[in-house]
């Protein structure tokens, strides 16, 4: 086994692949550089529209956050900057406060360089009766959304939205997975390939109330990280909440930063 990166390299690593060359994540999405930033423009009401990198200081912030609320009320879209804690300015989440933003939860930013995983943590441990199956039907997208609307009580459309989209875009690379009691989805994980970047990004994953610290989640996270090393991949990454952290970082996880979406709605 090699020795680690820094985590201050692996976060500048991060940075350079999956924020300051990134490409769009959803299929018929845009990346557009202005102003200072990078953002995703999206194609249909569900996709994501956002801020997701910055180069600002003090002299240039208010007048580029300014900028991109002005772009997105022509296309008429709510939109999210995604802040990092790390980013430039300090301040820059007061400043999009102070625009008319809205904070929502924070999230902690977890790296993991695959040649540092422990063989232990690909056990995919599951209760009895559940079992995992990838998602490959306009059905199975159905249950996506069943899936995340148990879990978080909302969304459930826009989750089933996005998996539609993938399969329509390219059936084969779809990878996202179920998690199924008998003939009831009780939570559903996606995994997203960066080409070109070494980088895996590891999404959704909550889990229906009744179903959770029973390992459901830990082995969503195992199957992806088992395709992951199949594909060649370098680097997993995952917005996690407090709840998903205490297993990350039995996994081999390393937590980096956090990131607040600061969304803006029209």
């Amino acid at each position: 086994m090699t020795s680690p990166t820094t985590d201050k390299n692996l976060l500048a690593t991060f940075d350079l692949r999956m924020r300051a060359e990134a490409v769009a994540d959803e299929p018929g999405a845009r990346v557009e550089r202005a102003d200072g930033v990078l953002r995703q423009v999206g194609t249909l009401p569900t996709d994501w529209h956002g801020v997701f990198y910055s180069e600002l200081d003090a002299t240039t912030a208010d007048a580029a956050v300014q900028a991109q609320i002005a772009y997105f009320r022509t296309l008429g879209a709510d939109f999210e900057w995604k802040h990092y804690k790390h980013d430039e300015p300090a301040d820059l989440g007061e400043r999009l406060l102070a625009a008319g933003f809205e904070a929502d939860a924070p999230e902690t930013l977890f790296v993991a360089e695959i040649t540092q995983l422990s063989g232990a943590g690909l056990t995919e441990s599951l209760p009895e009766g559940v079992t995992l199956r990838p998602v490959t039907t306009e059905a199975d997208a159905d249950l996506v959304g069943q899936a995340h609307e148990a879990a978080f009580g909302s969304g459930g459309e826009r989750s089933r939205a996005r998996a539609l989209a993938r399969l329509a875009d390219n059936p084969e690379t779809v990878w996202t997975w179920l998690a199924m009691a008998g003939d009831q989805p009780v939570s559903a994980a996606r995994m997203l390939v960066h080409p070109g970047t070494g980088f895996a990004s590891l999404w959704g994953g909550g889990t229906a109330p009744e179903w959770r610290g029973r390992g459901i989640y830990r082995a969503l996270v195992a199957r992806r990280m088992r395709v992951a090393i199949e594909l060649g991949c370098e680097y997993l990454q995952v917005d996690a909440s407090d709840m998903s952290r205490p297993i990350l970082e039995r996994l081999g996880f390393r937590a980096l930063s956090v990131t607040t979406p600061y969304e803006y709605r029209f």
